[in-house]
């Protein structure tokens, strides 16, 4: 007698070797693959924005210190290897390239994988009904904060900022309205008293992989509940500025 066939799982991400690739790489070290099947896996650019943008904007966040650390950081991680595609070719996972998830012939080609959810993780831009129906259970986000009120761009970043005593690593259903969809499942990640951004970011990762593999067992299983979200409670943020950035560091924070 066999068990239930696993749940099948596409993932749609950014290209960041800093720190999306921190969620895959616990993820794949902790999922089962009995109960999980991951049948492929899109990357795209980060922001989805030329890569010129995103050296602006992420010198104008971290300054001309804190971005030669992460440059030099990165070259590391290049040099190593390392990267949510190399992740992906080691565990045998297809690679499904596309510039924009919305594209007919990407939704049709996702079809064809026949997957039981898609999962965002970081992903760039926004779905649209095509693809958030393409799966039989629909998309989930993995968000790296509290819904509704830390919708929008870099959220650990913002509840550092509001001095909120923990990270929400927050799986919700994907909709139309961008960070709106019924919460699946969360988990807290804590700030300490003097924090890097650095640090919380990869420890929300790593608790973002534990959280998704919970999810996905309950959603395989029939036992997830949607909690519906109050958006009347909604707040949006977007990438924060040099002054949001001397905010932190007032509470006794630090980027890097």
């Amino acid at each position: 007698m066999t068990g239930p066939a696993a749940i099948r799982v596409h993932f749609v991400t950014e290209d960041d070797p800093l720190y999306v690739t921190e969620l895959f790489a616990a993820f794949f070290e902790r999922y089962p693959r009995d109960e999980i099947e991951v049948v492929g896996i899109s990357i795209q650019k980060a922001f989805n924005e030329p890569r010129l943008a995103t050296v602006r904007r992420v010198l104008s966040l971290y300054g001309p210190r804190g971005f030669a650390q992460l440059v030099l950081r990165l070259v590391g991680r290049r040099l190593q290897g390392r990267s949510i595609a190399r992740l992906a070719r080691d565990e045998g996972i297809a690679l499904v390239p596309t510039r924009s998830v919305n594209d007919p012939s990407f939704v049709e080609r996702v079809k064809l994988l026949e997957p039981d959810v898609i999962v965002s993780v970081a992903a760039p831009e926004i779905f649209k009904p095509a693809i958030l129906e393409a799966p039989r259970l629909g998309c989930i986000n993995v968000h790296s904060g509290r819904l509704p009120k830390y919708r929008g761009m870099m959220p650990t970043f913002w509840q550092m900022r509001a001095g909120e005593p923990n990270v929400t690593v927050t799986v919700h259903e994907m909709a139309e309205k961008l960070d709106a969809g019924a919460v699946l499942g969360t988990a807290d990640c804590p700030i300490e008293k003097h924090d890097s951004l650095d640090r919380v970011m990869v420890a929300a990762k790593h608790e973002g992989a534990r959280l998704l593999i919970r999810v996905l067992g309950e959603l395989a299983a029939g036992e997830v509940r949607p909690q519906g979200l109050d958006m009347s409670e909604a707040s949006y943020f977007s990438f924060p500025r040099r002054a949001d950035v001397l905010e932190l560091r007032r509470l006794g924070h630090r980027l890097i």
